[in-house]
């Protein structure tokens, strides 16, 4: 009998420690790649920043309309960086650290583990392990589904940081929709025909005409003039 407890012991340990194993593994894992992920949409909302300052020196050397039209773009883009930052700090606070608490707690289970091998007899550690197991077993999971909605008494579960993840990146699309459509539409309002009678009238200011009469009339040769004055053109 005590034989059998024994091993069933060593079975359950063995059990326990497979799962933390594989936790603290896979979570590690998790953990590195939705850092990275953070890291990269906060350089791509950097990117967006000096696009957003190009976008605006470009425009200050166009057409009036044109101008406008940049500059508002510039504008609904730059709004949208700001979501894109707060997208940054959420997804920081609420998936990558609760991943990283999980090395703490991993660390915690192995420790009670091999003290439990310790110091506990065959009867009452066996009982114990079956617990620490359905515990760890139960909690894993529900982080899993809620890492994707509601943190347990101890530390967030997976569930929760996954629905967190989700619900994030939910909430900056939906901005980011909103932000697009109002650029798309401003950009659409750009009068092309009037920035080119703008631009044609650069080329060619008020007095261009009476100029160039002048200019005519000054390349003319004397014989010419004289013509002129003689036979003036008739209407």
């Amino acid at each position: 009998m005590l034989r059998r407890s024994l091993e069933n012991r060593d079975a359950q340990t063995r059990q326990l420690q497979d799962a933390v194993t594989n936790v603290e593994k896979h979570f590690g894992e998790l953990c590195q790649i939705f850092a990275a992920y953070v890291r990269k949409t906060a350089r791509l909302r950097d990117k967006a920043d000096l696009l957003v300052n190009e976008i605006n020196v470009y425009a200050s050397t166009e057409t009036p309309k044109l101008k406008q039209g940049l500059k508002t773009f510039a504008d609904e883009f730059a709004k949208l960086q700001d979501y894109r930052q707060a997208e940054v700090e959420r997804l920081e606070a609420k998936v990558v650290e609760p991943l990283k608490a999980y090395g703490t707690i991993v660390k915690m289970k192995r420790a009670e583990t091999e003290l439990q091998r310790a110091t506990m007899d065959a009867a009452r550690t066996t009982r114990h392990l079956e617990e620490t197991i359905d515990s760890f077993e139960k909690q894993k999971i529900k982080d899993i589904k809620a890492h994707f909605s509601v943190p347990s008494a101890c530390w967030p579960t997976l569930q929760t940081i996954f629905s967190e993840f989700i619900t994030i990146e939910m909430l900056f699309h939906g901005k980011a929709l909103e932000v697009y459509t109002a650029a798309y539409q401003n950009i659409q309002k750009i009068d092309e025909e009037e920035d080119l009678e703008v631009f044609r009238n650069s080329l060619y200011p008020p007095d261009y005409s009476s100029r160039l009469d002048i200019v005519r009339a000054n390349s003319k040769s004397p014989l010419q003039r004289s013509l002129s004055a003689k036979y003036p053109p008739v209407d």
